[in-house]
């Protein structure tokens, strides 16, 4: 398996292992931080309808039935075609809420790629990129989209950021991972 998360970490782990961003669209991660200070393993079940994944473990769920999307990629700057992936993943999680179906979108913490793709879902919904990612931060933790890359993709717009991550001849090219 590909290396998909840095170990830079002077950021605390979360306190939960997921949080309701807006109704019916959850962000988190694969662990999260107990009120003992352990790490504790967050499991998806059969709690959500749809689950997304940035990062896998295995035994981590979801349950057989329950439709899962990923699109590993690393936390760090993405290519286009991550880029684009990110868009397809948001746009999923838009289309789920939009019918009413919960959805829960999640990486290692829950902090950056699942921000990535949750604030790029309320800005398909109208919000704009600054006040979405505010959101994020306010509903999962004032670390959620710390990666200032991220937060710049999301500012210029994915689709602008894709283009001009392709113009850049030392970009790592690698094929779309999701059809």
């Amino acid at each position: 398996m590909r290396r998909t998360r840095s170990r830079d970490r002077d950021v605390p782990g979360p306190q939960s292992p997921w949080d309701e961003i807006v109704p019916g669209l959850w962000m988190g991660g694969h662990h999260w931080t107990d009120p003992a200070g352990d790490l504790r393993a967050a499991v998806a079940g059969a709690e959500f309808d749809l689950v997304i994944s940035l990062f896998t473990r295995p035994g981590h769920g979801p349950d057989p039935g329950v439709e899962h999307l990923v699109g590993e990629m690393p936390d760090a700057p993405l290519t286009g075609a991550q880029l684009r992936t990110v868009q397809r993943l948001a746009g999923a999680a838009r289309a789920a809420l939009d019918s009413g179906r919960t959805t829960l979108v999640r990486c290692h913490s829950g902090y950056n790629r699942s921000g990535l793709v949750v604030a790029q879902c309320l800005v398909g919904g109208g919000l704009a990129p600054d006040a979405a990612i505010a959101l994020v931060r306010h509903r999962r933790s004032p670390w959620a989209l710390h990666n200032g890359t991220f937060t710049a993709y999301l500012a210029s717009g994915l689709d602008v950021a894709a283009l001009l991550v392709d113009l850049d001849p030392d970009s790592a090219s690698e094929p779309d991972p999701l059809p």
